[in-house]
């Protein structure tokens, strides 16, 4: 099926005015200026967008999609995400992890789900791995886990600076990395080590021990949760300005932004302010994980779901808040994620990138109509597509 949608107010997520965006089966195939339609064939579909704000579909690299959490007790197991749910929250790409539990939650019921997801229309990525070292794997090693399963980026969600995270050492995880870097290249992929950060002292001294004294590089690892407390914040930003990416979540609770967690759309804008490349901002939901409070025991006095939907949310947000203008942040859950997990179809909008769009409202940004792969998978309004 060839669509051309006419009259989009275009962001690639950088601001391109009013443009026409011709869609070829799963791919976008050319883009046309306003005073430039194409000569249409019969069998090309033309949908006027009337000024609608056209921008690529959101890219999520952290979502529990089978689930998570369990800290407190069985009863505060999580539930799987649903396609739907990303459909409707204008997310396309979603990259799932473990997380605390590896035990109940594996990576069989990673790969599985992913497949459902894409069976469903979105594109689903996953990682190798989870909080603990051992690294857990679906094929009995890290490298043919890189190798011979498609779907699997990296490792993650490796706990750091955490109290329910392994002892890791120096030298585990310069092996990691190693690891994933070679045998990702192997099978044509950036291969990143996406890294959860807790509230202990050791923030993230940890990776800047590895990049110093190794030949790995900031590029192969994604810090997430950076605006978890003060102090673990400031410590990113200085790490940003270093040039390590730095990964805010969006989902949070009251209680979470009581005990001192940074608002992701106010750190969006902080981290600007503080001169970090807004290329390495990113943002993640955290979608399905259980988000825990702790007591000064570690003990667990809390638990909430976090909430695929809090991605765009932050980034309407912080535009409208904060004073972020609209493409740096709109960047945060598109072209800087999918650049930071080597998916070079994803995150953007031109000529060869998959047709993975979100329309919005103009005036309330409110998504209206969601394509994954040049197919419609959310609507809100009845319309002629």
């Amino acid at each position: 099926m060839i669509r051309l949608l006419t009259n989009v107010e275009l962001y690639a997520p950088q601001y391109l005015g009013i443009k026409h965006v011709l869609m070829a089966d799963s791919k976008i195939a050319a883009i046309f200026p306003p005073d430039a339609l194409p000569e249409l064939g019969p069998f090309i579909q033309v949908i006027d967008l009337k000024g609608d704000r056209l921008v690529p579909g959101f890219v999520d690299g952290l979502v529990h999609y089978c689930g998570g959490g369990g800290e407190g007790g069985f009863a505060n197991r999580t539930p799987e995400l649903l396609a739907n749910e990303a459909a409707k929250a204008g997310v396309t790409t979603v990259v799932g992890a473990l997380g605390t539990d590896s035990l109940t939650r594996t990576l069989s019921n990673l790969l599985g789900k992913c497949r459902e997801l894409q069976a469903q229309g979105l594109s689903a990525y996953f990682y190798s791995g989870s909080y603990h070292i051992p690294l857990k794997t679906l094929t009995g090693s890290l490298e043919s886990d890189l190798m011979f399963i498609p779907e699997i980026l990296g490792v993650g969600e490796l706990a750091l600076s955490d109290h329910r995270a392994s002892v890791l050492t120096l030298n585990d995880l310069v092996e990691i990395g190693k690891k994933t870097k070679t045998y990702a290249s192997l099978a044509g992929k950036k291969g990143v080590i996406f890294c959860h950060l807790g509230d202990s002292p050791e923030q993230l001294s940890l990776l800047r021990d590895v990049i110093a004294h190794s030949d790995l590089t900031h590029q192969h690892f994604i810090p997430t949760h950076c605006n978890r407390n003060p102090d673990l914040f400031e410590d990113a930003l200085q790490y940003g300005l270093e040039g390590g990416y730095i990964d805010f979540t969006t989902s949070t609770t009251q209680g979470l932004l009581d005990d001192g967690e940074v608002l992701s759309a106010r750190a969006i804008k902080l981290a600007l302010d503080a001169g970090i490349d807004p290329r390495l901002i990113t943002l993640s939901s955290d979608a399905n994980a259980s988000l825990p409070r702790f007591d000064q025991h570690g003990n667990t006095v809390g638990v909430e779901a976090g909430r695929i939907s809090s991605l765009f949310a932050s980034v309407k947000q912080a535009h409208e808040q904060y004073a972020v203008p609209f493409d740096i942040a709109l960047s945060c859950i598109t072209q800087n994620p999918a650049s930071a997990l080597g998916l070079s179809s994803k995150g953007s909008i031109q000529e060869g990138a998959d047709a993975d769009l979100v329309v919005l409202s103009p005036d309330t940004l409110d998504i209206k109509t969601v394509w994954s792969k040049g197919q419609i998978i959310h609507e809100c309004r009845t319309s002629l597509y």
